[in-house]
């Protein structure tokens, strides 16, 4: 069964989300950036959550090398920053982001985001 892949280095916002998919009874699994392609050629996904501001600073990097990947640019990318950065989110959508937005608007979102690709 494909789940949606989280990729979230902060551990308290990551328990957060977590929680929340348990709330809704979504399955989620948690991926470490650089090993997101490798996850997924195992398992199939049915979306990806990414945090924008990614410690290693290649979030944006990433995401462009899944959306150029034919195998995975179909997959659904939900991103968010910490901060409305508008040089992160025009990157983000240039890169093929899907849904990008700022942490605090994902955090009231995120139950609906996690039914909805729970669904698909």
């Amino acid at each position: 069964m494909a789940k949606t892949i989280v990729v979230v280095e902060d551990l308290i916002f990551l328990s957060r989300i977590q929680q929340t998919a348990k709330l809704v009874n979504a399955e989620i699994e948690t991926a470490r950036l650089d090993e997101l392609t490798a996850s997924l050629s195992q398992a199939p996904a049915r979306a990806i959550i990414l945090d924008l501001n990614h410690r290693s600073g290649r979030a944006v990097e990433a995401l462009r090398t899944l959306k150029s990947d034919p195998s995975t640019k179909n997959i659904p990318v939900i991103g968010f920053v910490s901060h409305v950065q508008a040089d992160v989110v025009s990157a983000a959508r240039e890169a093929g982001c899907d849904t990008v937005m700022a942490r605090s608007a994902f955090v009231q979102k995120l139950p609906e985001l996690l039914q909805e690709h729970k669904r698909q």
